[in-house]
């Protein structure tokens, strides 16, 4: 069995980040989907995706135009494309040393234009991207470009209003849960100085 290449300690903190917003491998949701179809409209591309990238996989919480649901981190454009603040644009793949040998260029989906937002947290960790791609070589205006980076904000305030409504979620779970533990010591108080004493408590108010 082939060992693990171990991380770089700033990416097993941007993956610990990433972990937190407990988001990987989840289903579908309508606000993300709104987002990816907003991103292959504004930017004319057929497959647009939030890629979500993790220790050793690019996974799609959303897609459009792409069946597959994750693909290996080593041959991920995305993988590169956190590593800057910008969105990273390729025109032309067999243009680019860096992925004219990729093998989703050079078999399907036969990459040949890619454009990604990278989705940076408040910790200033990059989670994965918005990302556009085509099957043909293509420019990027200006303004296709700050669409994305918009629609990239978008998809980082859906990722924290969905972690802050799980956390406020667990904390009633907890608050709950610790009324309930606090009434069933109260009533084995009772219970015990009904016993010794040989007195029934009656709460206040009642």
């Amino acid at each position: 069995m082939a060992t693990a290449i171990p991380m770089p300690a700033p990416d097993r903190d941007r993956v610990a980040s990433l972990q937190k917003y407990a988001i990987l491998d989840t289903e579908p949701e309508q606000a993300f989907d709104d987002l990816t179809l907003l991103a292959s409209f504004v930017c004319k591309t057929p497959i647009a995706l939030i890629s979500l990238v993790a220790e050793d996989r690019q996974w799609f919480k959303s897609k459009v135009g792409m069946d597959a649901s994750q693909t290996p981190r080593d041959i991920a454009f995305c993988s590169v494309a956190i590593q800057q603040t910008d969105v990273m644009v390729v025109p032309d793949t067999l243009q680019d040393e860096r992925f004219r040998n990729n093998p989703l260029v050079v078999s399907g989906p036969r990459i040949r234009f890619y454009a990604g937002a990278p989705l940076i947290n408040d910790e200033g960790y990059a989670l994965g991207t918005l990302c556009v791609v085509d099957r043909t070589p293509r420019e990027f205006g200006a303004d296709q470009k700050e669409a994305l980076q918009a629609l990239g904000r978008l998809v980082l305030a859906q990722l924290e209003f969905r972690l802050n409504l799980q956390l406020l979620k667990e904390a009633l779970t907890d608050r709950t849960q610790a009324e309930h533990d606090r009434e069933r010591e109260l009533l084995k108080v009772q219970q015990t100085l009904t016993r010794v004493l040989g007195l029934r408590i009656v709460p206040n108010g009642v």
